[in-house]
């Protein structure tokens, strides 16, 4: 009986063993990231910049709510939030009250696909077939029937009434210190709402920088603020790949980008220039897979300084 049932259940042990570790004891081990990318002008001083990403906020998640409120503690000199804040219609208020305290900073925003639509129980073996196909979201897709809409609206009156730069499909600025920071970003291209003709033109040259700033990081958008020659975009959707093997890595970033760039610092090539680019991996998860595994949730303190 060992010889025949020993295998197979110690298989099921140990699988039993990673999912109570993945959605009782990761998917709430909240990490700060911290990066130093050097893209600012000569001379220029050190900026400091919190980007948050994919919080996927659900009523009671009372952890995650504390730890985005102390991240304030940071002082950062701006924040950068990439979208997909809820994964709950009635998440946004405890959305507005976990990044309160961060809305006292400068700030600008994009919106992801969660933000504007509720998630939906689907299998998780979708995510490898999109990608052997290359079919991501509405990029190749049939559009979703019965979507829940959530009330976005609320979610961007509140942080603009806290002075966050919307920037959707739109560019905008920040004064830090007498500095003028250029900001460039896109609504979210996995449900095919970016429009870049509206930004196209590349950094304003009378700014004393210029970034980049969208949620999901399709090729043709890397492509295109690259060609344009912005120093440093920032995204986050791929949630690092969320179920990752151990030295190995992610499987799956459910868009078309490659898996050695799910999360963190990179960089992107195209029309012979280069930029840095910044994947968070989120904090947060669909409501249906709270799970994560050799993937933590995270935000990020970029230290952006002066380039050689």
């Amino acid at each position: 009986m060992r010889a025949r049932y020993g295998v197979p259940l110690g298989i099921t042990a140990v699988g039993a063993a990673g999912i109570a570790y993945a959605a009782g004891f990761e998917v709430r081990s909240f990490r700060l990231r911290r990066v130093t990318v050097p893209v600012l002008p000569p001379g220029m001083r050190p900026l400091r910049v919190l980007q948050v990403s994919d919080i996927h906020m659900v009523g009671g998640q009372r952890k995650k709510q504390r730890w985005l409120q102390s991240l304030a503690g940071l002082r950062p000199d701006f924040v950068i939030n990439t979208g997909d804040n809820l994964s709950d219609p009635e998440g946004v208020p405890e959305t507005l009250d976990a990044l309160g305290p961060l809305m006292r900073f400068p700030g600008a925003y994009v919106f992801g696909s969660n933000d504007y639509y509720g998630p939906k129980l689907r299998n998780p073996a979708r995510y490898l077939l999109e990608k052997t196909t290359g079919r991501h979201g509405l990029n190749g897709n049939a559009p979703v029937v019965g979507a829940i809409h959530n009330p976005w609206e609320d979610l961007r009156d509140g942080f603009d009434a806290a002075g966050w730069v919307n920037l959707t499909n739109t560019r905008g600025s920040l004064k830090i210190d007498g500095r003028e920071i250029a900001l460039t970003g896109l609504d979210d291209p996995h449900i095919k709402r970016d429009r870049y003709a509206k930004v196209a033109g590349g950094p304003d040259e009378g700014a004393d920088f210029s970034l980049a700033v969208v949620h999901a990081p399709y090729l043709r958008v890397l492509d295109a603020f690259t060609a344009d020659r912005y120093p440093l975009i920032l995204a986050g959707h791929t949630h690092g790949g969320q179920l990752c093997i151990p030295f190995y890595g992610a499987l799956v970033t459910n868009c078309d980008i490659d898996t050695r760039r799910v999360k963190g610092l990179s960089t992107h090539r195209a029309g012979g220039h280069r930029s840095y680019l910044h994947v968070s991996a989120g904090c947060g998860t669909n409501r249906y897979t709270p799970v994560r595994f050799a993937c933590p949730p995270e935000a990020t303190l970029l230290t952006l300084v002066a380039r050689d």
